[in-house]
């Protein structure tokens, strides 16, 4: 499990208490105490999960949800003190994903943030189509198209594009792709992904020596390039 997930609340216990159990779950956390800088840090890090008090102070989290959801579908789970049904429908009217009402459970937010993870996985599953300019993955079939034609790649190679696709801008250390790839009988060691990363790119890239979709972030692992670089 390596997803990000940004908790955004102004009381710094709830923060804490939330930052414990999550990264106690498996999770990475980043925070956040007011909306200006929660929109700022979810543009930059991109997220995989955002935890959104309402009640922040500036900007408030019915403005950020509203704003997030111009921009991105990540998903959101509302904190909120407000007990009023109307704030918890303009919530999910808005694009929340979930909400929690305050005081919550700690164990109840890492139940309900799994729970989101599993729906967005079996919901890329359902669809077996990924999309990146002029490439489209075709999970259920083992497929990949660029331009309209085929590329045959290997499971192993299949399965490494997969998860690097599935989380564009995220760097993987060879670690944890060595990790993902030991779920199709992969036997290796960290450096034996840089020989998989060179083939794919031989079949993926136009020009392998400058790649434009699978790139190095050099002294730490592999990504695949954001929306923005296509």
């Amino acid at each position: 499990m390596n997803e990000l997930i940004l908790v955004v609340d102004d009381e710094q216990r709830i923060v804490r208490q939330a930052r414990d159990y999550l990264e106690h779950g498996g999770f990475r956390v980043l925070e956040a105490g007011d909306g200006v800088t929660a929109l700022a840090m979810a543009r930059q890090a991109r997220p995989d999960l955002i935890v959104l008090d309402l009640n922040l102070p500036g900007m408030d989290g019915l403005d950020v949800c509203r704003t997030l959801r111009r921009e991105s579908d990540v998903p959101i789970i509302m904190l909120t003190a407000r007990v009023e049904e109307t704030d918890r429908l303009i919530g999910l009217e808005l694009g929340a994903d979930d909400y929690i009402t305050k005081p919550f459970s700690p164990r109840e937010l890492v139940a309900r943030v799994r729970a989101i993870f599993r729906r967005v996985q079996k919901d890329v599953v359902q669809s077996g189509l990924l999309r990146a300019a002029d490439l489209e993955i075709d999970l259920n079939g083992h497929r990949v198209l660029r331009g309209g034609e085929a590329i045959q790649l290997s499971r192993t190679e299949f399965t490494l594009l997969i998860v690097l696709a599935q989380h564009p801008g995220q760097t993987f250390s060879r670690g944890q792709l060595v990790d993902r790839l030991h779920n199709v009988s992969f036997q290796g060691f960290d450096r034996s992904i840089d020989a998989h990363i060179k083939n794919l790119r031989r079949k993926l890239e136009p020009a392998p020596g400058e790649p434009r979709y699978v790139l190095t972030v050099f002294g730490v692992g592999y990504k695949f390039a954001e929306e923005e670089a296509w």
